[in-house]
């Protein structure tokens, strides 16, 4: 025999599923069958019937306009370039680091040696920016590489991407930032009293 605090208990969790039951109920009718044209649909309301708009007159998609062949692509005449297509000043390098830290240093580590936990837990093998091959490659393959990613092998023939691309995360003008960083690492590891402008070499110490 139920006693009366039994009876209430067993009510107040029906309540509860009922409540939560008409919750989901609205929330399916409500999200999940909302009004609406899909895609290819017919509409009447439009003159010609598509539900489906054509782009309005003028308009540009993102990233669509690339006026600035070298800028977008880093290549002269098929070639990678060996030059910045802007002047690189002390902001942009600081820019350029910025980017590097957020999308670059997890694989390729801070000093560029390829050295991170993503190289040690990973099973990969990041680029060490400072080996002889890509010290001497021009800048404009830094960008390319940034822009397209790296296949290993050809992809139609089991090959596949070791890096992907980063051109819808990070702007062309912050691709040659990244890379103008990537060259500034790489004279870091390798710079003598030289490099230095002589009004500044008395404050270089011994």
């Amino acid at each position: 025999m139920l006693t009366h605090r039994h009876s209430l208990t067993r009510l107040v969790r029906f309540g509860w599923v009922a409540m939560l039951a008409l919750l989901l109920a609205a929330c399916h009718q409500d999200m999940y069958e909302q009004p609406k044209v899909e895609t290819y649909e017919p509409s009447s309301f439009f003159a010609d019937g598509r539900g489906s708009r054509p782009n309005v007159p003028g308009a540009i998609a993102v990233g669509q306009v690339q006026t600035d062949e070298y800028l977008f692509t880093g290549l002269v005449d098929g070639e990678e370039g060996d030059v910045m297509p802007f002047a690189v000043t002390r902001e942009l390098l600081e820019r350029g680091q910025e980017q590097y830290t957020i999308y670059c240093a997890v694989c390729h580590g801070e000093a560029g040696y390829g050295e991170s936990m993503v190289a040690e837990r990973g099973g990969i093998v990041p680029a060490n920016f400072h080996q002889e091959r890509l010290v001497e490659a021009p800048i404009g393959h830094l960008f390319n590489v940034i822009t397209n990613g790296v296949y290993r092998g050809d992809p139609n023939a089991g090959g596949y991407q070791s890096m992907s691309s980063y051109a819808s995360r990070i702007t062309a003008e912050d691709r040659w930032a990244v890379a103008a960083y990537i060259r500034a690492l790489q004279l870091s590891q390798n710079a003598t009293i030289d490099d230095v402008p002589a009004e500044n070499r008395a404050s270089v110490g011994p």
